[in-house]
């Protein structure tokens, strides 16, 4: 999965010459929390966030009158508070290498550039969100089980002659990734809807077949 197949096109950025209080502004209005602070080629030098603004900003417990403050403010410059040494990701990388760098570095975002450092998106940890739900197919439904298999080749094979057999559709089918001298993995298997009496008879061959660890129904409203 890339990065440019699931990241926002429509970014906003800011200048470095530009007030804090105007970048605390229009990540307001955006409803957004962070804005890469780009050069006047577009080129990526820096990135803002409201934490940084908050930081910056004076406390609440400041002698200055509304007109001192005011003056303040607007002489703080994007460039003074901003994060220099950012974090990118090219739009030809995979979401799964943008997961890792978010989390290892505690970002909510990336800026995602071109190879000229140029902006060209921005990809949250609301899109990852978005890839685990639509590649699960949890919105659809289904039943979800996870069974406990050999980390030798091909020991998902006879699972998936199991499931045709017994006439249930896959939607999707995810593994818990472990060094193969574990000897086992978890293997999590997400099947469409059927008629209770398959379903059930389903469930009762599985468990005579093979290590189930669990069952999950899910019943989940659209609601992105």
């Amino acid at each position: 999965m890339l990065v440019v197949n699931w990241m926002s096109t429509d970014v906003i950025t800011i200048t470095p010459e530009r007030s804090m209080m105007k970048a605390s502004k229009l990540m307001k209005d955006k409803s957004i929390s962070r804005l890469p602070v780009v050069d006047e080629n577009g080129a990526i030098i820096g990135i803002v966030s409201d934490r940084d603004v908050k930081d910056a900003s004076p406390s609440k417990a400041t002698t200055l009158d509304v007109h001192e403050l005011y003056y303040l403010l607007s002489e703080i410059k994007v460039g003074d508070i901003m994060t220099k040494k950012v974090v990118t990701i090219r739009d030809t990388e995979t979401v799964e290498k943008a997961a890792v760098l978010m989390l290892e570095g505690n970002f909510g975002g990336l800026p995602v550039v071109d190879e000229e450092n140029k902006v060209v998106g921005i990809i949250t940890d609301t899109d990852i969100f978005k890839v685990l739900v639509e590649i699960s197919g949890v919105y659809e439904g289904g039943a979800q089980f996870c069974l406990r298999l050999s980390t030798e080749p091909g020991s998902l094979r006879p699972v998936l002659a199991f499931l045709k057999d017994h006439g249930a559709r896959i939607m999707s089918i995810m593994t818990h990734n472990v060094p193969e001298s574990e000897g086992f993995k978890n293997v999590y298997v997400r099947i469409r809807d059927m008629e209770k009496p398959e379903f059930k008879r389903l469930k009762q061959d599985l468990a005579e077949t093979f290590d189930v660890v669990y069952w999950a129904v899910d019943s989940v409203h659209n609601v992105i």
